[in-house]
């Protein structure tokens, strides 16, 4: 037997986490895609253009500068604090050791 079920395991082991952060990373861009789709329904009462990119700060700023609705001022508000709070926690995981090696592989790239 000797060393083959060893390099089958660690093989296997190293395979899931691969999958694992993998699954996570994707799911932290889909749930972006998705706060930016939300932001982008609220549009025609904002009157803004959210693109793919769009900088939260930028966003507030301009939101700011108009005169709406609490409601929606309110709603707008949260999606934008969850665009931000998401961005922070995927580009902070790129950014570890054991997570950065699963994104130049898998070539994630920072918001």
């Amino acid at each position: 037997m000797g060393f083959i079920p060893l390099f089958i395991m660690l093989g296997g082991g190293c395979l899931l986490f691969f999958l694992t952060v993998k699954n996570t990373l994707q799911r932290k861009l889909n749930h972006q895609k998705e706060l930016l789709f939300k932001l982008n329904s609220l549009n025609p009462a904002l009157g803004i253009v959210v693109e793919d990119a769009s900088d939260p700060d930028w966003l507030i700023a301009e939101l700011k500068d108009k005169k709406l609705e609490k409601g929606i001022t309110q709603k707008a508000l949260t999606i934008i604090r969850d665009l931000k709070v998401n961005r922070i926690q995927y580009n902070n995981l790129l950014q570890k050791a054991p997570y950065n090696w699963v994104g130049k592989i898998a070539r994630f790239q920072p918001i």
